[in-house]
């Protein structure tokens, strides 16, 4: 067998380290603070709207766009919480996830060839969802020093083949949240060279500091060229549920629900429900959430701060990068090796966050705090006890 059997598009494509890090950390029984896998109860409420639906046999396919009354739901919440209002039949699209939003919104607007920026660090299923439908991307960058967006950099990222330009708020990994300046000047951009924009707002509800989240396409001017990826992965912690959704245009909703339906038929019927039953949770929910996590993310930033790491607090998110250049490690893969052999957690190399072969981000590891109180308590206990080590 020659590899004239593999397709041309898998040859920038490998396992992410993201994936390869969880292997690995399972292997030695270690912390997992790698995979944003969020392993978080579930409420109640999500879980018994599923488990009703199991039993009443809701197993068979649902319509190619979704429950209907999701979708209206949803429409409901979009308006209420996002300050955009979409049509539920023609506007809103249930996908396999928030991956799977941005997968169809991408077969559904992009011809291999074209140009999309991406704002990095970025999360690395954008790139590889880009690279596997033929799209050229391009690169901006976030001051992490600073929370802040480099526009000089998005700037000279666009060329006449530019399309669009992938903006993820609050963001993975960096946990930036992008205020209201920088949408209405990325929207400028946008209108200027007649660019689409590609919104993954998945982790809106996770802010910090009393931070509001703010939706690009709730600024003027900017919903009909704005493609609005969400979903429920993080927010009712389900992340292998794969419930997510996408709003868009009727334009732009019309064919990517097609490619949704092609892709993946429909995200799954009683896990759909376990959501609409879910989007019934009072407000206070969502504030002891973030009360929760802005916790455990203080817990997280002072034990990495406490070992050694440069740390650069999320606004938003559960992710927090740092910087190992203090604790003497030569590059991310050596970091990342070295913290599961010698604390037994797992954090993901910086690198796999940058374009590829930059070199940008290998100082940088990314961790996840998406753990139960006492899980990350142990891993904040095991990173202070670095420190001890080196003393």
């Amino acid at each position: 067998m020659t590899n004239r059997h593999i397709a041309a598009r898998m040859g920038r494509l490998v396992q992410s380290d993201i994936r390869r890090l969880t292997i690995e950390c399972d292997k030695v029984g270690g912390i997992n603070l790698g995979q944003g896998i969020c392993d978080l109860p579930t409420p109640p409420l999500v879980a018994q709207g599923a488990i009703e639906a199991i039993q009443n046999r809701n197993a068979t396919y649902t319509h190619a766009r979704g429950l209907p009354e999701l979708r209206r739901k949803l429409s409901d919440k979009l308006q209420a919480f996002n300050g955009v209002r979409y049509d539920a039949e023609s506007e809103l699209c249930i996908t396999v996830g928030s991956s799977g939003a941005f997968a169809a919104a991408v077969f559904a607007t992009l011809d291999p060839g074209d140009e999309v920026v991406l704002i990095e660090p970025f999360y690395g299923y954008h790139l590889n969802t880009l690279l596997l439908a033929g799209v050229v991307p391009k690169y901006a960058r976030i001051d992490l020093a600073t929370m802040s967006l480099d526009r000089a950099t998005l700037e000279q990222a666009i060329t006449p083949r530019t399309k669009g330009i992938v903006v993820c708020t609050p963001s993975n990994p960096s946990g930036m949240v992008f205020g209201r300046d920088d949408l209405a000047w990325i929207g400028e951009l946008a209108v200027k060279h007649d660019l689409l924009l590609y919104t993954d707002e998945i982790y809106e509800y996770i802010l910090y500091d009393g931070r509001a989240h703010i939706s690009a396409a709730s600024m003027p001017g900017l919903r009909e060229r704005t493609l609005t990826i969400g979903g429920y992965s993080k927010t009712f912690s389900i992340t292998g549920w794969r419930i997510g959704y996408l709003a868009a245009p009727a334009e732009y909703l019309q064919r990517a629900a097609v490619c949704s339906d092609l892709l993946y038929v429909c995200a799954p019927h009683p896990l759909q429900r376990g959501v609409l039953r879910g989007l019934d949770s009072p407000p206070e929910y969502y504030t002891d959430m973030r009360d929760q996590y802005q916790r455990v993310r203080d817990l997280t930033c002072d034990a990495l701060a406490a070992a050694g790491f440069k740390v650069y607090a999320p606004q938003g998110s559960y992710y927090v990068m740092a910087d190992f250049t203090a604790m003497g490690w030569p590059d991310d893969q050596t970091a990342a090796a070295e913290l599961l052999k010698q604390a037994k957690i797992a954090a993901i190399p910086g690198g796999a966050f940058y374009e590829p072969a930059s070199g940008r981000g290998r100082h940088l590891l990314r961790f996840c705090f998406a753990k139960e109180l006492p899980v990350i308590e142990e891993a904040c206990r095991r990173l202070r006890l670095l420190a001890a080590g080196r003393e």
